[in-house]
């Protein structure tokens, strides 16, 4: 099960991204498609140990959140990250295109996997959900993409 949502993060979402234009605006919410690929780029980072936020979820949720995880419940449309972790406003882009910002993404992708490649058992902290190992990373990455993927009508 693994394999497959990773294959859709690593190949078909990036695959899915080079129709987007860097304005095109989502269904909801208020990011282009280019500030899109960079908040997502970012979360990758954050699973790689490259960002680093602290937790702002009450350790009695946790079980609660790391349910969530597992299931095969999604993102409802509209979530947003906690404003202490990425603000109320969308961030304003880093990278020049939109071309340039699907390679940081692809290249974030990688540095995720070859992070936990000899140990997939470490973990890294998200901000909301806890400490995850790679297997939870994937399943979290998965919804998250998927939710953006609906976002912009992908």
């Amino acid at each position: 099960m693994d394999e497959v949502k990773l294959d859709f993060i690593q190949h078909q979402f990036v695959f899915l991204l080079k129709d987007l234009t860097a304005d095109a605006t989502g269904k909801w919410g208020k990011m282009n498609a280019q500030q899109m690929v960079e908040h997502v780029t970012a979360f990758f980072k954050v699973s790689s140990g490259k960002l680093h936020f602290p937790l702002v979820s009450a350790t009695e949720h946790l079980p609660k959140l790391k349910a969530f995880l597992l299931s095969d419940k999604e993102f409802r449309e509209n979530t947003k990250a906690p404003s202490s972790v990425i603000g109320e406003e969308p961030l304003p882009v880093k990278t020049n295109t939109m071309a340039e910002a699907i390679t940081a993404l692809q290249d974030s992708i990688e540095e995720f996997i070859n992070y936990f490649q000899d140990d997939s058992y470490i973990t890294t902290l998200h901000p909301v959900f806890g400490e995850l190992n790679f297997s939870e990373w994937i399943l979290l990455h998965y919804k998250h993409v998927i939710h953006h993927a609906k976002q912009f009508g992908l």
